[in-house]
C-alpha cells in the first residue's frame, strides 16, 4: 500500500483549481452569490419602510385639513400619490393595491374643531402585509397631532394643552388582527412554486445531455416549440397539485380566509406556473450540467425571495430594487394571491399584475426557443 504523498495531493489540488477556473458559470456563481446577498441585504432590505403610497380623501377643504395634508407631504413615511374628495375613490385605490393608506378627513372637520368638538380623523390601512405599516401608523399619530399646533391660535390656543382636537380612528382592512400568517402563507405559495418548478425544469435538457439521450431527442421530428411544450406540460400539473396542497393547508390549518374566486386564482396560478417553467427551461438551454442548472436556480431564487415583498416590505425598498422586483413573476403573483384571498379582488383588480406575468412568460419562452441548440456541441 502506498504511503500518503503530498505531491499527489498537490497535483489533484492544481487540477481542481484549473477545472474551477475553466468553468466560467461556477466561477461566476462563487463570486456572484456573495455579492448579490451583500447588495440585497445591505442596500435593498429595510425594516422601517418609508415613502409609502398614500391617498387623502378630503371632504372638508379647510385650514386644518390643509395643514394635515401638508404635514403628510413633508413626512418621510408617506408619499401622497392621490388627493380626492371621494372616500369611495380613495378606497378603490386601496382595494387595487395602488396605495397602502387612506386618510379620510370628514365633512365639517374644521367647524367641529372650532366649536370645541372632537371630530374623527380616519386612517384606513391595507394590512395584508402588517410589517410594512407599523412604523408609518405610529408616525401618523404623532404627525397629525403636531400638524395643527400652529393653527390653534387665539381662542383655540387652549386646545393645544389638552387632549388632541380630533379623535384618530384606525381601520386595519383585509387583516384586522394583523395576523402574519395571512400574509406569509399566500407568499409561500409563490416561493414554493418558484423554487420547485424552476429547479425541476432547469434539469430538463441538462439531464438529457448527461445521460446521453440528447442526440435521440434531436433526432425526433419535433420543432423546438414542440419539445419545450412537451417538456414543461407535465410540470404544469405538478405545480397545480402543489398549489392545491398549499391552499388546503392554508385554509384548514392556518385559517387563511378565502374571500375571492378560486377559479380566478387558479387561472392566475396557471400563468405563474408557466412563467416559472419557462425560466427553468431557459436555464436548461444555457447550462452544460445539472450542477450549473442548480446554481442558476439559486441565483434566480434569491431575488425572488428578497425582492418580491415576501420576506421584506416591498414599498420600503429603494427604487432600483423595486424595479428589479417588478420584473420577477413572484412579485406580481404574490400581490394577486393576497388580493384574491384576503381582499376578494376580481379580474379588474388584478389585471395590472396579470399582464406583466404574461409578458414575462412570453419573453422567457422566446429566449428559450432562441437558445435551443439543434447540435450536440
Amino acid at each position: 500500500m502506498r504511503g500518503f504523498s503530498l505531491s499527489r495531493v498537490w497535483a489533484i489540488l492544481v487540477k481542481e483549481v484549473l477545472q474551477i477556473g475553466r468553468d466560467r458559470l461556477t466561477l461566476a456563481m462563487i463570486i456572484g452569490v456573495p455579492l448579490l446577498q451583500l447588495t440585497l441585504f445591505g442596500f435593498a432590505i429595510n425594516f422601517n419602510p418609508k415613502s409609502l403610497p398614500t391617498a387623502a380623501s378630503v371632504s372638508d377643504p379647510g385650514v386644518f385639513s390643509r395643514s394635515i395634508v401638508a404635514a403628510m407631504r413633508n413626512s418621510s413615511y408617506f408619499d401622497l400619490v392621490a388627493e380626492t374628495r371621494s372616500p369611495a375613490e380613495a378606497r378603490k385605490l386601496l382595494q387595487d393595491g395602488k396605495v397602502l393608506f387612506v386618510v379620510e378627513i370628514p365633512t365639517n372637520f374644521t367647524r367641529d374643531i372650532v366649536r370645541g368638538a372632537q371630530p374623527d380623523l380616519l386612517m384606513e390601512v391595507d394590512a395584508t402585509d402588517p410589517a410594512s405599516s407599523g412604523y408609518a401608523i405610529q408616525a401618523f399619530n404623532a404627525l397629525a397631532m403636531t400638524a395643527l399646533r400652529d393653527d390653534l391660535v387665539g381662542p383655540l390656543a387652549a386646545r393645544t394643552q389638552g387632549p388632541p382636537p380630533f379623535n384618530p380612528v384606525l381601520h386595519l382592512l383585509y387583516n384586522p388582527e394583523s395576523n402574519t400568517q395571512y400574509s406569509i402563507v399566500p407568499g409561500l405559495l409563490a416561493i414554493i412554486l418558484t423554487m420547485t418548478l424552476v429547479l425541476m425544469t432547469c434539469m430538463a435538457l441538462t439531464r438529457e445531455r448527461e445521460r446521453g439521450t440528447y442526440e435521440n431527442l434531436l433526432a425526433m421530428p419535433a420543432t423546438p416549440l414542440e419539445i419545450m411544450v412537451g417538456k414543461i406540460a407535465p410540470y404544469v400539473v405538478v405545480g397545480l397539485a402543489q398549489s392545491t396542497i398549499v391552499l388546503v393547508l392554508a385554509k384548514y390549518v392556518f385559517g387563511v380566509p378565502v374571500i375571492g374566486s378560486l377559479t380566478l386564482l387558479c387561472a392566475a396560478l396557471t400563468l405563474f406556473i408557466i412563467a416559472n417553467l419557462a425560466v427553468g427551461y431557459t436555464f436548461s438551454t444555457i447550462a452544460q450540467s445539472q450542477l450549473q442548472a442548480m446554481q442558476m436556480t439559486v441565483f434566480f431564487l434569491l431575488p425572488a425571495i428578497l425582492l418580491s415583498g415576501f420576506a421584506f416590505p416591498f414599498a420600503g425598498m429603494p427604487g432600483w430594487a423595486q424595479t428589479i422586483g417588478e420584473i420577477l413573476p413572484a412579485t406580481h403573483f404574490l400581490r394577486i394571491a393576497r388580493g384574491i384571498l384576503l381582499k376578494g379582488n376580481d379580474f379588474a383588480n388584478i389585471l395590472g399584475e396579470l399582464w406583466p406575468l404574461a409578458l414575462f412568460t412570453g419573453v422567457a419562452g422566446t429566449i428559450a426557443l432562441l437558445r435551443f441548440r439543434r447540435t450536440l456541441d
